[in-house]
């Protein structure tokens, strides 16, 4: 530590006790520049920042990814500031850093938590090697509106496998140890509810009662909180008229005081300016006020705490301490994660970007990601020994930079593999592929290359198709209203398929689409997400089958967009759809009013059900569940029960299937829903075999928030199904009994 540095620290106290230390130092200067995160994107950042580091006056930088400029920045603060108070160094690594993993919905379809976290740990060590210490992930929205670009982001609708896989992301970014020079800090966001917004516009209104806030948005958070979560992000949208950067509800009485989270809380970019763009606050020094007071640590990239806090102080009209207990978050962030003993880094001593296993662990996420929703007539995979040629056609074939997904400041391009570069290298000479783009790209209506499409898939055995949205109609402010296919691919599908010969689509997209319109004029059909680097080598193994698909839809299509928000985990209303008691808008005039038929919950023109549901997802194996049987019929409140099933593979390929378990909960003190995911694995079974699958319940497991928002397990019947998705049928019972 330099000359300038006048707090000597002991090393051996205790991180609370180190706070204290330097707190006690600090001016109330000091103390609002630790609460500033600035941006360091533009030119050379030492050059502009030098002098807000030299006067302590930034606690933070984000968007520098340059190891040699973030080790000067810190630098700069540990040598030239008068405490010598390392920086926190954000940057989005979404999924990935340099080698790309599928976007998190993509990672969601893999139903596989140890690889979700192993991609998160790749993620870490490739961006703690260029000097970043903290990244504005996992992004844990339930998401149940796919027209928000930000579902790209999200692990989908579930609450369950939301949380489940928030502990795996933070568990692989923060590894172990967050002293290692690996590891960086996580940051769960939005903190709440941004999943909800209307209509699913970015930064709407959400209007989120406290009992469906509590059952269905918190629980993921509170999940990350107990994993060791660094960091929490407030969201951009108000809740029930509070902006999240406001809302001391959630950031005090439920982050705070129920959950006890010690850890640092920043705000979205620029989000406490617009406090007073929302209408809540009549300036930004009230904006500063309300933030502040709300429990916010540090705001990303906006100079109202700079501006203002200092002077609220000043004026008694917030009290030093609340300053200190912001600041204290900010310091106990810094010294876990080990930046006062080791505030750089030396890339040499860390594993290359796009290592070999890196790059094998995109691959293998890639395959499992990648859900299989239709396969008519065994239609894949393709035998390489009985094709003479395959046109592969279609704006996403053969695009390295579109597959990548949304969020990628610092992919590696060059580490992609396209579909039609790893389809040429798999078959090799004997298959003569033929390849055309057909469409500048996914938006585009011009149709001049239909004809030739039309007669390069004349000429071949087969046709795949590649289809879906390019990387930039996903993400933060690309939600879309239609969520077709966008452009002509429709056409062009149909257009194909009056050729005559099978026909193979695969959808890259960062949300679901719908796919009505092109469902009967494929063959077999393959969603991909956006794959990440190593699309091609995934998709070309599933389409000859040298993998099986595996991935499990981790969010409902909907037929048409009408139906949105639809999602498994429905209410049963009082009246519920059911095949039975449903009509269609074209057979209306056959009932008479009065009628009970069509005297339910579901649309005139859509039905009831999804396209494709919530879990749901193919095979080359063929999977049949059977003997499903509980290991008591009562239990006690403390107790757990076991639920289990057989499962078979009928078919003539070793697979992967993910079993699934639903629970309902039938009376509760508040409605509850029809069905809710509580356990998955992942099991090989080879072809032929039965093996038993068996989940253990904690009665804990299912507790809810009641009427009085206190979260409790409830005395009553249940329902347990065990299958493939969730439209399974195959259920059983058991009680849970008050305890003696």
């Amino acid at each position: 530590m330099s000359k300038h540095t006048v707090v000597p620290l002991n090393e051996a106290d205790p991180i609370e006790a180190r706070v204290a230390n330097l707190l006690a130092k600090m001016t109330l200067a000091e103390k609002v520049g630790q609460m500033r995160q600035l941006n360091a994107s533009e030119g050379y950042p030492p050059d502009y920042l030098a002098p807000f580091i030299q006067a302590g006056a930034v606690g933070s930088v984000l968007n520098q990814a340059d190891v040699d400029i973030i080790n000067e920045l810190q630098r700069i603060a540990i040598e030239d500031s008068r405490l010598g108070i390392p920086l926190l160094v954000g940057r989005d690594v979404i999924h990935g850093f340099k080698t790309i993993f599928p976007i998190p919905l993509g990672q969601a379809a893999t139903w596989n938590p140890e690889l979700v976290g192993e991609g998160a740990r790749i993620a870490a060590r490739e961006a703690a090697a260029a000097g970043i210490n903290w990244t504005f992930a996992p992004m844990i929205d339930v998401s149940r509106d796919p027209r928000w670009g930000r579902i790209a982001e999200s692990f989908g609708e579930d609450v369950f496998l939301t949380a489940v896989l928030a502990v795996a992301m933070v568990e692989g970014l923060q590894g172990d140890d967050l002293t290692s020079p690996d590891s960086i800090a996580a940051c769960a966001k939005h903190f709440a509810g941004y999943g909800a917004v209307e209509s699913g516009r970015d930064y709407a209104t959400t209007n989120i009662p406290e009992n469906e806030l509590r059952n269905v948005y918190l629980p993921p958070f509170r999940a990350a909180v107990r994993a060791g979560v660094a960091t929490l992000m407030t969201s951009f949208s108000d809740i029930d008229g509070v902006p999240g950067t406001a809302n001391a509800f959630l950031l005090r009485q439920i982050l705070r005081d129920e959950w006890g989270f010690a850890g640092l809380v920043v705000s979205d970019w620029d989000s406490i300016r617009q406090l007073h763009i929302h209408g809540l606050t009549e300036n930004d020094w009230d904006s500063a006020f309300e933030a502040v007071t709300a429990g916010v640590d540090m705001e990303m990239a906006g100079d109202i705490y700079g501006n203002h806090l200092a002077a609220l102080v000043e004026s008694g009209r917030i009290a030093v301490g609340m300053i200190d207990a912001a600041v204290a978050n900010v310091l106990r962030t810094k010294f876990q994660l080990g930046l006062f003993e080791d505030p750089y880094v030396d890339p040499a001593v860390q594993p290359a970007a796009g290592s070999e296993h890196a790059v094998g662990m995109a691959k293998t996420m890639a395959t499992q990601s990648v859900v299989l929703l239709k396969n008519d007539n065994a239609a894949l995979p393709f035998a390489a020994d009985g094709l003479r040629s395959l046109a592969v056609i279609g704006p996403l074939a053969d695009a390295p930079y579109e597959q990548l997904g949304t969020w990628i400041f610092d992919g590696d391009v060059g580490l992609s593999v396209t579909p039609l570069a790893a389809i040429r290298e798999l078959v090799g000479d004997t298959v003569d592929v033929r390849y055309l783009r057909a469409m500048e790209n996914s938006r585009s209506r011009e149709t001049a290359a239909f004809d030739e499409a039309v007669e390069v898939a004349r000429s071949c055995d087969a046709t795949i198709l590649f289809l879906g949205e390019e990387s930039i109609l996903s993400g933060e402010a690309h939600s879309r209203a239609n969520i077709d296919l966008p452009g002509d691919q429709a056409k062009l599908v149909q257009r194909i398929r009056k050729v005559g010969k099978p026909v193979v689509a695969v959808i890259l997209a960062g949300r679901p689409l719908t796919l009505a319109n092109i469902l009967d004029h494929v063959d077999a059909l393959l969603f991909g997400w956006h794959p990440g680097a190593m699309a091609g080598p995934a998709i070309a193994d599933l389409l000859f089958g040298h993998e099986s698909p595996s991935g499990k839809l981790p969010v409902s299509l909907p037929r048409v967009v009408g139906q949105v928000p639809i999602y498994y985990s429905q209410k049963n209303s009082g009246k519920p759809a059911s095949a039975d008691n449903i009509v269609h808008i074209d057979d209306i005039d056959a009932f008479a009013p009065q009628t009970s038929v069509g005297m339910s919950s579901f649309h005139l023109d859509a039905g009831y059900t999804p396209l494709f549901e919530f879990g749901y997802g193919l095979s080359y194996g063929r999977f049949e569940y059977a003997n499903i049987r509980t290991s008591a019929h009562h239990i006690c409140i403390g107790d757990t029960v076991t639920i289990s099933a057989e499962l078979t593979n009928a078919g003539e390929v070793a697979a992967d299937e993910i079993a699934q378990l639903y629970v309902r909960d039938l009376v509760g003190s508040v409605t509850r829903p029809v069905k809710q995911l509580a356990g998955f694995q992942r099991l090989r079974v080879e072809p032929g075999q039965t093996v038993t699958v068996e989940f253990r319940l904690h009665t804990d497991e299912l507790a809810f928030h009641g009427r009085d928002q206190r979260l409790a397990t409830e005395p009553g019947e249940f329902h347990a199904w065990i299958g493939g998705s969730s439209a399974t049928e195959l259920r059983t019972e058991f009680r849970i009994v008050a305890s003696s």
